[in-house]
């Protein structure tokens, strides 16, 4: 069996990593630790978050560095602020005996003239974010002719947020001697572009299989209305005293309502999203790796780069845009060897996206049912009469001095009754809240059989419903959205200045208008979705009103502009084309709000997202 011992790291190092409690190396740490310190060629290496990345080429980068010589020798460059100062914790952590070896993490939203302070003194190694790093090269605050190593770290991830400019940018400035790593845990094209581009005759190591999830993680499933999954969540929670994990959302403005809501029924709970300063997300994540609150509601960006250890679950209250990002999702989980579990909400329509994630990590999910207020209330009973079955002599022993104030209290009541009045105090407000609680399972077809109800529920390769033009319900998160055939009065053509280019989806459209819109009923008819713009059918008398709210928005950055088309070009009608939809009042909001998180055109128009602006 390998140990650290056999890899030849110097006694500091070797120091640093006994007191951390490492002794066997996980299988990426044994592949790639030995390749880098030999030096002989660039490695492309695909291996799930968790397995032991940071230590894989950290310690080759401390083990390798000239502290003598005060000029940068390595860069390692990750999506995101929290990676970046968890990399930078993790080296520093690594050398704490090798105090002259010096790291410098580098990201947005901290101080640029203290960071150029440091640069000025010198490095050794530079772990950054690559628009901060872009901007300090651009600036003259440091040279990287000295380097000789360059870590990519979570490069699938770095161009799904845009940062390809910015890497190509960097990469040009690095010595063309020097050795890359790409550390990655999807191949998706541009990765591999990115590879052929800037390294010499790589050799790829696979931890696993390519785009694999960790063997450890279940995968469950729960089939919702969309109407119902904040309720659902609240179910499968409940059933689970022991829950400790994330629960992400798609949009910044989900993640905020979920996580006031959960806050404001009593559960220990706090959110991570792109709006938050950095003060705001250290201390939401020191807080949670404490386990001072227990659920940490995130977006996907935010949750980049997060190491806690020991999380019980993952919670997917939306399934992501992007099949890939799941991938990320669950390796937050099932961590170190340790068994984790994913858990997706996913309602009716979803049954695509469901069977492509099950192709991409070849297994199947366990499809379960949402717990009955019955269950959730038996649930909770049972652990808490487990808990008190573990207290022992010794623990019950405390109450020996106060047992005659407690006999004098109950008096002759009855040993049942004792304990019916005892539970009662516990769980009065559970079970008044779940008396009555309706089944909020949905049923459809699951898995992956012809039966009639699956049926019912498919899509065409469009992703138009094969149902026709009968009547059909778009589930919001906050109440019901009913769309139906038929024309009803004149209606007036709009165009807004967003398309498919943008990542916008007619929910997500219909979601604007609905924000944009007040008042008892708005009748929406044919929507077509075009590359760079949208037009869409309203009736003739809200047309302006709406034109002029909708001017007051913005989506994804981008400010909005709606106006009469009077020249609308054809098109491929969009899902939902053709049909007439009905809004009732403030309760027809659909579930997402800020368009499609997966993977954006970055590769054909200017990022949306960096660090130094929102996630």
């Amino acid at each position: 069996m390998v140990k650290f011992d056999d890899f030849g790291l110097s006694a500091e190092l070797m120091k640093g990593i006994a007191e951390l409690g490492f002794v066997t190396p996980t299988p990426v740490q044994a592949k790639v630790i030995p390749m880098l310190i030999k030096g002989l060629r660039d490695v492309v290496a695909l291996a799930q978050t968790g397995t032991g990345k940071t230590a894989a080429f950290g310690l080759p980068l401390l083990q390798l560095t000239d502290a003598a010589n005060l000029v940068p020798q390595a860069l390692v460059l990750c999506p995101t602020r929290e990676l970046c100062l968890q990399i930078a914790k993790d080296l520093a952590d690594y050398g704490r005996f090798a105090p002259q070896l010096k790291v410098l993490a580098v990201y947005g939203g901290s101080s640029m003239r203290e960071q150029m302070r440091a640069l000025h003194f010198g490095v050794h190694i530079i772990v950054a974010t690559p628009g901060r790093m872009k901007d300090l090269l651009s600036r003259g605050a440091t040279k990287l002719a000295g380097v000789q190593r360059v870590v990519l770290d979570e490069a699938d991830e770095m161009l799904n947020m845009g940062f390809q400019e910015e890497l190509e940018s960097i990469l040009k400035e690095v010595p063309g001697a020097a050795r890359t790593l790409l550390f990655s845990a999807t191949m998706p094209k541009q990765v591999a572009s990115i590879a052929r581009q800037y390294m010499n005759d790589p050799e790829e190591i696979i931890i696993g299989q390519r785009n694999a999830i960790a063997e450890n993680v279940t995968h469950e499933c729960y089939t919702v209305h969309a109407h119902d999954r904040y309720h659902a969540m609240k179910r499968i929670i409940d059933c689970l005293p022991a829950f400790y994990g994330i629960i992400f959302c798609r949009t910044r403005l989900e993640t905020q309502e979920v996580a006031s809501q959960l806050t404001a029924d009593g559960y220990s709970s706090d959110a991570l999203h792109g709006d938050m300063s950095q003060d705001q997300r250290d201390r939401v994540m020191n807080n949670f790796r404490r386990r001072n609150f227990k659920i940490l509601v995130a977006t996907d960006v935010a949750a980049r780069g997060l190491d806690v250890d020991d999380l019980t679950h993952v919670m997917n209250y939306n399934l992501p845009g992007d099949p890939d990002v799941y991938t990320h999702r669950t390796g937050r989980t099932g961590r170190a060897g340790k068994a984790g579990i994913s858990i997706a909400l996913v309602h009716m329509r979803e049954t695509y996206m469901l069977r492509t994630i099950e192709k991409i990590m070849n297994r199947r999910f366990e499809h379960k049912k949402v717990p009955t207020g019955k269950q959730v209330c038996e649930a909770r009973l049972t652990a808490m009469l487990e808990k008190i079955k573990r207290y022992g002599v010794e623990e019950t022993a405390k109450l020996g001095i106060y047992l005659p104030k407690i006999h004098q209290a109950i008096g002759e009541m009855p040993h049942e009754e004792l304990i019916k009045r005892f539970i009662l105090s516990e769980f009065e407000s559970l079970l008044d809240y779940y008396k009555d609680a309706p089944d909020l399972n949905v049923s459809v077809g699951h898995g992956h059989d012809n039966s009639t109800q699956g049926r019912g529920n498919r899509f065409d390769r469009n992703g138009r419903d094969e149902r026709g033009d009968r009547e059909r319900s778009h589930e919001g998160a906050r109440g019901r959205q009913t769309f139906a055939g038929g024309d009803d009065g004149s209606m007036c053509k709009l165009k807004i200045n967003i398309g498919k280019a943008n990542g916008i989806s007619v929910p997500d459209l219909i979601s604007l208008i609905n924000r944009a819109t007040h008042g008892p009923m708005l009748k929406l008819g044919r929507i077509r979705l075009l590359e760079r713009f949208s037009v869409f059918e309203i009736a003739a008398g809200n047309g302006q009103k709406l034109m002029e709210s909708i001017g007051k928005m913005k989506f994804q950055d981008i400010q909005l502009k709606c106006e009469a088309d009077r020249e609308a070009p054809g098109g491929v009608p969009a899902e939902g084309g053709g049909r007439h939809f009905e809004k009732r009042g403030h309760h027809a909001k659909t579930e997402g709000d800020q368009g499609k998180h997966g993977k954006y055109n970055h590769f054909r128009k200017k990022k949306h997202f960096n660090e130094r602006g929102k996630t």
